[in-house]
């Protein structure tokens, strides 16, 4: 049976694709991202891969640089939500959201919805600078107001206590801790930042 954890984020490029692989690494479980839009300079399936994770192969691959809706919409494909169900596998499945919790994948479903639908527990990664509480507590409650179960945020980022205290205080939601920028990303830095710095007893508990 799967026992997924999806893995989103408060907004773009704020280093979820790292995260998410370092985690499925250090969880020895595949990585899977249901909708790639863009392959340019590297899709983020193929991130993962570089990074040494195992990886399903994504349910659409979109060569557009965009929202999901508007890729599939420019490359000429229609999304089934039908196909975004949570592939089978043995063991732990880590799962990667794009962009922001409100990124549409259809001009009627966003991500939040289908995390909705999976309730699989969702790690929020968050950045720790300017903005990132505005953008958090939004995103907190976005989830919440559908229903989707809350594992706890992860942030992102150079230290910066007041944002990973206050963030977690009003959001009423656990913190798991902090991956640190990484002078060189291998997979052996980032399994060992992950286990250094992020609170995988929760996580593991979770599966």
């Amino acid at each position: 049976m799967t026992r997924a954890v999806v893995v989103t984020g408060t907004d773009t490029g704020i280093g979820k694709t790292v995260f998410a692989a370092g985690l499925a690494a250090v969880l020895g479980a595949p990585y899977w991202k249901p909708v790639q839009a863009g392959m340019y300079p590297a899709s983020d399936t193929e991130v993962a891969t570089m990074l040494g994770v195992r990886v399903l192969p994504e349910a659409y691959r979109l060569a557009t640089p965009a929202s999901p809706h508007l890729a599939a919409r420019i490359d000429g494909v229609a999304i089934d939500p039908e196909r975004l169900a949570l592939p089978q596998v043995d063991g732990s499945l880590v799962v990667e959201g794009a962009g922001g919790v409100l990124v549409p994948l259809t001009e009627s479903l966003l991500y939040a919805d289908m995390f909705a639908t999976w309730q699989a527990p969702v790690i929020l990664c968050a950045r720790t600078g300017l903005g990132t509480i505005n953008h958090s507590l939004l995103s907190i409650e976005a989830l919440r107001a559908r229903g989707v179960p809350l594992l706890g945020v992860a942030f992102i980022g150079d230290a910066h206590e007041e944002n990973e205290h206050i963030v977690p205080l009003i959001g009423k939601i656990a913190s798991l801790g902090r991956l640190p920028m990484l002078e060189k990303i291998t997979a052996d830095t980032l399994a060992q930042a992950m286990r250094e710095h992020i609170d995988l007893a929760t996580i593991k508990a979770a599966l």
